[in-house]
């Protein structure tokens, strides 16, 4: 019965290494190890060599129409126990756009944007430059549709360009990958005050003004002083106050900059006092 490898090569002109993927060979494990395969280097292009490591791997389900197999990173993301567990569900190659942020090490806080390889209900595989370590705990933001989970780093494969980091939920989501959003925002423009801590740690107080609401967050526009997601702001509609994490911030030399992307931190208090469309109820599609 036909059997799907991955390989793990290593470029001859340096330590950079690459995962491919082998569908429906009729080779044996061990005959899949002494063979010499062609893979491509990130750094030095097409290459061959014989395999550092193999493994047996389930297939992936592709989302899209049957194509000409291209080589895919076929490497265990969701558990880092040798010990056979069964998934969540299948590993599908999707690229999402995604924003990955938190704490990395002596390095301090970084916001990468980057996107997904292959993702699951347990999370994902990404290419991130930033270096991190097994264990470490950051956010991962779904671009999309702006939800973002707490991820921990369960795999990673170093070389010398990128890294790819395994990233795995606190439980499974079966819907996190969709594009639409949970709730749903809509255009309102408010004036609010913004209160927090710049990238020096001085507190600053701004005005800024609302793009757009939903139940449990707002996009601002305005707020110049915030560098990187991950930080707590009060922000005060009128005589209303609440806390809010920031997820997101636009890219500089883009029509987003200045903006910022919020999630509320007390859901008991409704600074906007706007009746909003509740969960699942997604506005029709404009005509």
């Amino acid at each position: 019965m036909p059997s799907n490898f991955a390989i793990r090569l290593r470029c001859p002109r340096g330590d950079s290494d690459s995962w491919v993927t082998l569908s429906n060979r009729e080779e044996s494990l061990e005959q899949i190890l002494q063979q010499t395969w062609d893979f491509k280097c990130r750094e030095h292009g097409q290459q061959k060599g014989i395999p550092q490591e193999v493994m047996e791997v389930a297939p992936l389900e592709d989302p899209d129409p049957p194509q000409k197999a291209q080589p895919t990173p076929a490497v265990p993301f969701t558990a880092v126990s040798k010990k056979k567990v069964p998934r969540s569900s299948e590993r599908v190659s999707l690229r999402v756009p995604v924003v990955i942020y938190g704490y990395a090490g002596k390095d301090g806080a970084f916001h990468e944007d980057t996107e997904t390889v292959i993702v699951n209900y347990s999370g994902a595989l990404v290419t991130l430059k930033t270096k991190l370590a097994l264990d470490d705990i950051v956010f991962l933001m779904h671009k999309g549709s702006r939800q973002e989970q707490e991820v921990r780093v369960v795999f990673m494969d170093c070389s010398y360009l990128e890294t790819r980091v395994g990233l795995a939920f606190k439980k499974t989501i079966s819907d996190f990958w969709k594009k639409n959003r949970k709730k749903p925002r809509v255009p309102k423009t408010l004036r609010v005050l913004v209160k927090g801590t710049d990238h020096n740690g001085h507190p600053f107080t701004q005005s800024a003004y609302t793009v757009d609401l939903s139940q449990d967050g707002a996009r601002l526009d305005g707020v110049g002083f915030l560098t990187s997601p991950g930080q707590t702001i009060e922000v005060r509609r009128r005589w209303r106050q609440a806390r809010f994490r920031v997820v997101w911030i636009g890219q500089v030399g883009t029509t987003e900059t200045n903006q910022i992307g919020v999630f509320r931190l007390q859901a008991e208090k409704d600074i906007w006092r706007i009746e909003l469309p509740k969960t699942g109820a997604v506005p029709p599609p404009k005509k």
